[in-house]
C-alpha cells in the first residue's frame, strides 16, 4: 500500500486520490452502447447472439420455475436457513422505509398532495459467472418485495458450462422472483430495459455489475431508470492508537478482495499503526484463497494517509466519499456521527463489513467513486415513484391569479395566464 503524507500533498495530488468516477471510460461505454443498440434492434438473435460472443448467457435465457424450486429444495438446511435470515432482516430494515403520502394546504382553497406508488416492475442485475452473489440478489428483491413491486426480475450471468449456482436459485425462490434469466454483462442490461420477442421491459434496473454493465446503465437511462452507476467497490478505515491493527487489515482486505480496482483506504494519525496494520496484511494474505488478486488491488489501489488528527481523518473521509466506511478509534461512535459522506458507516471492532454485507438487513446496494457525497444506499423508495397531486377551489385560483399571471406574463408565457383568467370569464359567462 502507498502512503502519504496529506498535509504534503499539492492540490492537483490531492485531488487526484479524491475524486475518482464510478463510470467507466469512453472506450467501455461507445462499446457497451453499440451492444444495447443491437438487441434494442435485433432483440432475442441478437441477445443469444451476444451471449454466443461474450459468454454469460444460455438459451433458452429464461430459467424454468421448476429448476428455482428443485435448487431451492436441494439446499442443505444451513444454507436455506442463512438465506432465510438474511431476507428476514433485509425486509425488517427496509419495512421501516416506506413511503408515507402527505398533504399540505398552501394557501386558502389550495392543496398539494405526495404520493408514492409502487412500480410496476424491476429488474435486478446480480453479478454471477465465476462467482455467485445471492446476498446482491436479497438486497434488490427483498426490498422490491416490501414496496410491492409488481413484477419482480432478476439477470444473471451462467458460468462457461451454462450452469447457475443453485444457491443463487435458492435465493430467487426463497426472494419471491417472478422472472429469472440466464444472461449477462451489457447485453442482459439492454434486454431489460428494451425488451425482446420473450422478454418484457422493466420500468427500472437495479444492482451492481462490472464497468459493461455500468456502461450499459447509462446508455439505457432515458428508455428505463435506473438506481445509480457502481464503479469498484471500495472501503476506507478511520483508526487511531486505540484500533487493533489485525482487524484494521481484515477490514481493508474485506472489500478489497472484490476485485482487483478496488480501493482499499487507511486514514490515520498514527504512523506506527500503519506499519502494525502492513504487517498483519502479510499475515492474513498467506491465508486468503484470492491472495493473487488481493495483492493487486492492494498495490494498485492500496492507500494510506496520514493526516495529523481523527479531525482531519474525519474530513478526508468526507471528502473521499467512501462506499464503506469503518470507524476504529476512541469514541467511536462518536467520530460516526461526523462521518457524512459514505455509503455506509460500520461502527467500532464488533462491526465488520462483512455484517452489513451478508446479515444486519442494511442495503449493501451502494454508492461508489465519491457519489456517496450526494446518493445513498439502495432503498424502498427506489423502487417505486412520486407524484404531485393539485387540487384548487375557485376561491384558491383566485388568490393565486396575480402572482401566476405577473409570472407568466414576465416569461413571455401569455396561454399560462389565460389558463388561470379564462376559468373565471367562463364563469361569468354561465
Amino acid at each position: 500500500m502507498r502512503t502519504v503524507t496529506w498535509k504534503d500533498l499539492t492540490a492537483p495530488e490531492q485531488r487526484a486520490i479524491l475524486h475518482r468516477s464510478a463510470v467507466p471510460n469512453d472506450d467501455v461505454r461507445d462499446a457497451a452502447a453499440r451492444i444495447c443498440a443491437a438487441i434494442r434492434d435485433g432483440g432475442d438473435a441478437a441477445l443469444n447472439d451476444a451471449g454466443r460472443r461474450y459468454g454469460g448467457s444460455r438459451i433458452p435465457v429464461r430459467v424454468a420455475a421448476e429448476e428455482i424450486t428443485a435448487a431451492a429444495r436441494g439446499l442443505p438446511a444451513m444454507v436455506t436457513r442463512a438465506l432465510e435470515a438474511a431476507i428476514d432482516a433485509v425486509t425488517r430494515f427496509h419495512r421501516a422505509q416506506l413511503p408515507a403520502d402527505h398533504s399540505v394546504a398552501t394557501f386558502e382553497g389550495v392543496r398539494i398532495e405526495r404520493k408514492w406508488t409502487p412500480l410496476a416492475s424491476v429488474g435486478a442485475y446480480v453479478p454471477g459467472g465465476k462467482a455467485t452473489y445471492p446476498s446482491s440478489l436479497i438486497m434488490a428483491m427483498a426490498p422490491a418485495a416490501v414496496a410491492a413491486v409488481g413484477r419482480r426480475v432478476v439477470a444473471t450471468p451462467a458460468d462457461q458450462h451454462g450452469r447457475l449456482s443453485p444457491v443463487l436459485l435458492g435465493a430467487a425462490h426463497l426472494a419471491g422472483v417472478d422472472e429469472l434469466y440466464a444472461m449477462g454483462g451489457a447485453q442482459a442490461i439492454a434486454a431489460l430495459a428494451y425488451g425482446t420477442e420473450t422478454i418484457q421491459p422493466v420500468d427500472k434496473i437495479v444492482g451492481p455489475g462490472n464497468p459493461w454493465v455500468t456502461a450499459a446503465k447509462l446508455a439505457v437511462y432515458g428508455v428505463c431508470d435506473i438506481d445509480l452507476p457502481a464503479g469498484p467497490s471500495e472501503v476506507l478505515v478511520i483508526a487511531d492508537h486505540t484500533a487493533e491493527p489485525r482487524l484494521v487489515a481484515i477490514d481493508l482486505l474485506c472489500q478489497a478482495e472484490h476485485g482487483p480496482d478496488s480501493p482499499a483506504v487507511l486514514v490515520t494519525s498514527h504512523p506506527e499503526l500503519a506499519d502494525r496494520v502492513a504487517a498483519e496484511l502479510d499475515t492474513l494474505l498467506a491465508g486468503l484463497e484470492r491472495r493473487d488478486l488481493l495483492i493487486q488491488a492492494l498495490d494498485n489501489h492500496g492507500l494510506v494517509v496520514l493526516v495529523d488528527d481523527t479531525s482531519e481523518a474525519v474530513d478526508f473521509a468526507n471528502e473521499y466519499a467512501g462506499e464503506h466506511v469503518t470507524v476504529m478509534t476512541e469514541a467511536a461512535a462518536d467520530v460516526a456521527k461526523a462521518v457524512t459522506g459514505a455509503g455506509s458507516v460500520y461502527v467500532g471492532r464488533w462491526s465488520p463489513e462483512s455484517a452489513g454485507d451478508y446479515a444486519t438487513g442494511a442495503n449493501h446496494v451502494l454508492p461508489t467513486g465519491g457519489l456517496a457525497r450526494a446518493c445513498g444506499p439502495l432503498a424502498v423508495d427506489d423502487f417505486g415513484s412520486w407524484r404531485q397531486v393539485q387540487t384548487i377551489s375557485e376561491r384558491g385560483l383566485a388568490g393565486l391569479r396575480g402572482t401566476i399571471c405577473t409570472l407568466a406574463e414576465a416569461e413571455g408565457l401569455t396561454a399560462h395566464a389565460l389558463a388561470a383568467t379564462l376559468r373565471f370569464e367562463q364563469g361569468d359567462d354561465a
